[in-house]
């Protein structure tokens, strides 16, 4: 990633709806969610949601499924790793050890997933 897309991804990322969009699509997986069900979600009018979608998709942090007439939106986990490394390219200056704490703060821990 360069520093205009990371600037990019900042961006859309920088609105509260969007954020929030955004993380709800990291939790729903890789089945993702259609554009109704994230507006509903996030008690937003569809279309301003559309917008939001849109936006994100040009970010690189979304990606959308077309169903018939429904479109499913998934976080696009590449471009947020992407982003990550960007971020901690130069992270640690030679001794990887440095960035380990930050890796496993943003690790999933097996010992704190829930089971259905």
């Amino acid at each position: 990633m360069d520093m205009n897309r990371a600037i990019t991804a900042f961006a859309a990322l920088g609105q509260e709806s969007r954020l929030a969009a955004f993380r709800l699509l990291v939790q729903a997986g890789p089945e993702g969610m259609p554009a109704g069900e994230i507006a509903q979600a996030l008690d937003a009018r569809q279309n301003t949601m559309s917008a939001n979608l849109a936006v994100l998709l040009r970010a690189g942090l979304v990606r959308r499924d077309r169903h018939g007439r429904e479109i499913r939106y998934q976080a696009d986990l590449e471009g947020m790793r992407s982003l990550l490394g960007y971020l901690m390219k130069d992270c640690c200056g030679g001794s990887p050890a440095l960035c380990q704490p930050v890796i496993d703060a943003i690790a999933c821990d097996a010992a704190t997933e829930t089971t259905p």
